[in-house]
């Protein structure tokens, strides 16, 4: 039972790396847009335009984003949608750099690129992201004891970012940029793990408590 979770957890976070090649590609992207938004005095304003992008834009829209992404689609077309789409929505600053991704035909990396930004800026203000996905739901005191497991290893303080995927079953998959870490093989959150697997099993057995024994 044992292997079998351990070879879950390890097909996850293998699913769950990125691809590094677009991930640096994304990370020259990235680099250029915050060096022009810091100059135009904008970079708040433009990581919060590509959240935006990203949550009001893209996930509603993955058939616009299949378009966009498209490398049978001319720049010139996709020039077009983003001025429609976008047009009195977006400052300048963003839609001038859409355009120039589109015209280097990389607009298959705005989450990528939306990614590293954030990974850019966290780390200049000395902040790490850590992407940390669990079979539940970590409490804050969890969370606390994950985040000083992995300050050690880390060049900076760790900001954690959760989220949860229950194929994990009792396991935890940690990612530090490129990086994935899988509850088998990082073997600083062993006990994280097992606190979390006792924690599940306590909530499993007050739910039947609960249960036999109604108020």
């Amino acid at each position: 039972m044992s292997n079998d979770r351990t070879e879950r957890d390890a097909r996850t976070a293998a699913e769950m790396a990125p691809d590094v090649r677009a991930e640096h590609v994304a990370a020259v992207y990235a680099e250029a847009l915050l060096g022009a938004a810091q100059s135009a005095g904008q970079t708040e304003a433009v990581l919060d335009e590509l959240d935006d992008l990203v949550a009001e834009v893209l996930v509603p829209s993955p058939q616009l984003e299949r378009v966009l992404a498209s490398g049978l689609i001319s720049h010139e077309e996709k020039a077009g949608i983003l001025d429609r789409v976008l047009g009195g929505r977006a400052s300048p600053t963003m839609l001038n750099f859409l355009k120039v991704v589109s015209r280097h035909g990389r607009l298959d990396c705005l989450r990528a690129i939306h990614r590293q930004a954030r990974l850019l800026h966290e780390r200049f203000h000395g902040r790490i992201l850590v992407q940390v996905t669990t079979a539940a739901p970590v409490d804050d005191a969890l969370a606390e004891r994950i985040v000083k497991t992995v300050r050690p290893l880390l060049d900076g303080e760790p900001v954690l970012k959760r989220a949860v995927d229950p194929k994990l079953i009792g396991g935890i998959v940690v990612r530090v940029g490129d990086t994935v870490y899988d509850g088998s093989i990082a073997s600083q959150l062993k006990n994280v793990r097992q606190q979390m697997i006792d924690r599940s099993a306590h909530e499993i057995q007050s739910r039947r408590d609960r249960f036999r024994h109604p108020a």
